[in-house]
């Protein structure tokens, strides 16, 4: 994430050392560890719930009005509201289902830095009484798991909180909230997260030192992010990896299997070493509850799934399903290309369409204990016309071969395909199709030969499983 909101236990891959009042001092790049993620974890893509869109920080965060109303800023998370989130997670079903992680996000430490005399990050004790281990306790006795978030506001020495907010931190030593950093303390921090009970941890990238950004050519803006645009001839070895691999290094140093997932907006071309540092990846800046978001997220990772399989994960970050002016039918396609991408899914609690987080042939599909591959695009018929994102997928899964279209135009349209045009299909025999959606077979059967029509309604997704009679 970049300045928004993270997934489970997250701090900053921050490289600078400062003391409050004085000057950060830069920490020189050095060879990359050599250790690698864990396999005790992170097989499947992660699915969860964070805390952000119900609960906010209590105070504006920089940049990003745009996917919490303004009451949520008033909302601080604590001990008593997180517990009753954790505990609604069992009772809407959604653990049943196979979503296992419930996330606290920013705003839970204390503001006033480490501890003194241990360095280690401190809870703040009027919000969780029981400290994050006592809350840990709960969730695992809940038979979910645990996660937190943090992250830093500083690029280059520039303060762009300053004059905004007084609650924004500078020098690089805390987060934008003014809250402690994971800089320069990877070793520490990950004893305290395996202590705590962690079971993830997301680690973010936000304001880079500049003795830490990968050649930077040029600088983009948009409105939620600032970023930097970067080219070098291999990004394996570069600082950002660097800067992550040291975070992989301390997390195989517990004895807790804690899953690593790189919050690194897509930078560093990071799906290309993603894997050798952590289990998940963020591929792009932070998602926004509009079908622009989705269709372009979507568009990026097809070009890049060849990277996703086990233990290996393309981010597309937090769902907006229930965020913003979605359509019912923009929202089944969010779910569904997560799923069938096989992208980490992180959700809102309060979400009104649990039918479609529920869903439990597309939650199969993403978990799937046998085949890690994703959907991908595939030729679905002669001349077809090119769109982006392709409009056509198709993946197998333990279960047999699925077919998932998305109608990309703003209006109802029909859409086909060639039965023998879907990969590993074959050119003979008959078959019927089973509506992922619903649970129920089609009517009727069809030859290898044969073409299916569909009308799909504007920015909506149908899922079929694909059943040889």
């Amino acid at each position: 994430m970049l300045m928004k909101r993270a997934l489970f236990f997250s701090f900053a891959a921050l490289t600078s050392v400062s003391v409050k009042g004085e000057a950060p001092v830069r920490v020189a790049a050095v060879s990359p560890p050599t250790a690698t993620p864990t396999k005790a974890t992170g097989k499947l893509p992660a699915l969860g719930w964070n805390s952000w869109n119900a609960y906010g920080c209590g105070t504006p965060i920089l940049l990003h009005p745009i996917s919490i109303q303004p009451e949520q800023y008033k909302i601080d998370i604590d001990e008593s509201k997180f517990l009753d989130a954790a505990n609604q997670f069992v009772s809407l079903g959604l653990k049943d289902a196979g979503y296992e992680y419930v996330n606290i996000d920013d705003c839970w430490s204390n503001k006033n830095g480490r501890d003194p005399t241990t360095n280690r990050i401190v809870p703040n004790a009027t919000r969780f009484p029981n400290g994050i281990e006592g809350v840990a306790t709960q969730v695992h006795n809940l038979g979910l798991k645990m996660g937190i978030y943090r992250y830093l506001l500083f690029l280059f020495g520039i303060d762009l909180g300053r004059g905004l907010t007084d609650s924004f931190s500078d020098a690089g030593t805390e987060t934008c909230a003014g809250y402690p950093a994971s800089l320069g303390f990877e070793a520490t921090d990950a004893e305290t997260f395996a202590e705590w009970g962690i079971d993830y941890l997301k680690y973010d990238n936000c304001y880079v030192p500049a003795n830490w950004t990968d050649a930077p050519v040029g600088i983009f803006i948009s409105y939620i992010s600032l970023r930097l645009s970067v080219h070098v001839s291999t990004f394996s070895n570069s600082n950002s990896s660097i800067r992550y691999r040291q975070m992989t290094a301390a997390l195989d140093g517990v004895s807790r299997p804690i899953q690593f997932s790189l919050c690194i907006w897509g930078d560093a071309n990071v799906w290309e070493w993603g894997a050798k540092v952590g289990h998940s990846w963020r591929i792009s800046g932070d998602a926004t509850p509009d079908w622009s978001f989705i269709t372009s997220v979507i568009a990026k990772n097809v070009a890049i799934l060849e990277y996703v399989d086990f233990y290996s994960h393309n981010d597309m970050d937090m769902m907006e399903i229930g965020n913003g002016a979605l359509t019912l039918q923009e929202q089944r396609t969010h779910f569904a290309a997560w799923a069938f991408l096989k992208s980490p899914i992180l959700i809102k609690l309060n979400s009104t369409q649990l039918a479609i987080i529920k869903n439990a042939e597309l939650l199969a599909f993403h978990q799937d204990p046998q085949i890690g591959t994703p959907a991908k695009p595939f030729t679905a018929f002669s001349n077809m016309p090119t769109t982006s994102p392709p409009e056509y997928y198709t993946g197998k899964s333990t279960k047999g071969t699925h077919v998932f279209i998305i109608n990309t135009s703003n209006t109802t349209a029909t859409k086909q395909f060639k039965f023998s045009n879907i990969p590993g299909l074959g050119t003979s025999g008959r078959f019927k199709l089973h509506d992922m959606w619903t649970g129920a077979d089609l009517a009727g059967t069809h030859s290898a030969s044969s073409t299916f029509s569909v009308n799909v309604a504007p920015h909506d997704t149908v899922a079929y499983r694909v059943v040889r009679t």
